[in-house]
């Protein structure tokens, strides 16, 4: 955990990297390189139909009741394009709504 801090390690940074282990999600930085592989043009979004067929058969397949839970909670616009960045933050920080 100490390579990973960005700066000297204070009490402030030692809590935000072990936050970070016990929550179990990568850094939010990571999550959002992995979405760029699938947003070449860098809007910014990526498609929720192709998002969900992925979701359902590669790697770790997503149940279809997983899906369902992810996009309750996935920024959505009139497009069907969902703003990964968004994502990216409701995945390492939670959803503002469950406070």
């Amino acid at each position: 955990m100490l390579k990973e801090g960005k700066a000297p390690i204070n009490f402030t940074i030692f809590l935000t990297l072990f936050g970070e282990k016990l929550s179990g999600t990568d850094p939010e930085e990571s999550i959002l390189n992995a979405f760029k592989l699938f947003d070449p043009a860098s809007t910014g979004t990526v498609n929720k139909d192709e998002f969900k067929q992925l979701l359902l058969t590669q790697a770790d397949k997503f149940s279809p009741e997983e899906v369902e839970q992810t996009f309750a909670v996935t920024p959505v616009d009139v497009s069907g394009n969902i703003d990964y960045k968004s994502l990216c933050y409701i995945i390492t920080h939670g959803d503002e709504k469950e406070d």
